[in-house]
């Protein structure tokens, strides 16, 4: 049974920070590489400039693989011991835009889940926490709050480990601190 660990927060908290940190961490000792599964997509030119800062802060020998949409399958076939997805938000956004219903997301979601919890090493989840601010003013932004609140609560309930994000300062919110 594979480590998951969960690690949340609002926008420029340092949660891919911290979680790059858990993963380095992971394979250390071993010298074994990282696969850093990615979900966004470089929709225009400041998402370009966004993820090539990402993956100019990551180590260069860490595995990249891009996948915006059928992550668990991507999740499966990953070869390295220790798996950073960053992140399940966009991952969400990206679902809902190629139109799958509240019911497949949560369904993708169980199947995240148990491919991470069936593959041997670990896997780090990094979503951001959407529900501390106001009620969104629309109906699309409140089922995207709505919907990644869920996904993250079945994430979070499923994992070994959990941190929230604040300001740069990891909170432990359960498991090993």
């Amino acid at each position: 049974m594979g480590r998951l660990i969960f690690v949340t927060g609002g926008a420029r908290s340092g949660k891919s920070a911290y979680a790059e940190g858990l993963a380095a961490h992971s394979v250390a000792q071993s010298g074994e590489s990282v696969t850093y599964l990615a979900t966004a997509v470089a929709f225009d030119a400041e998402m370009q400039n966004r993820i090539g800062r990402h993956r100019a802060e990551r180590p260069a020998h860490w595995v990249t693989l891009e996948e915006p949409v059928n992550v668990p399958t991507a999740l499966h076939s990953a070869g390295t011991p220790v798996l950073l997805l960053d992140c399940l938000s966009v991952w969400v956004n990206n679902l809902m835009y190629h139109d799958f219903t509240d019911e497949q997301i949560l369904q993708a979601t169980a199947e995240l889940i148990h491919v991470a919890r069936n593959r041997a090493g670990t896997v780090i989840l990094v979503t951001n926490e959407v529900g501390f601010g106001i009620v969104p003013e629309n109906a699309l932004a409140r089922r995207y709050r709505d919907v990644l609140g869920w996904v993250n609560q079945r994430c979070a309930g499923a994992s070994d480990e959990a941190y929230l994000l604040v300001s740069g300062l990891p909170l432990t919110l359960k498991g090993k601190p």
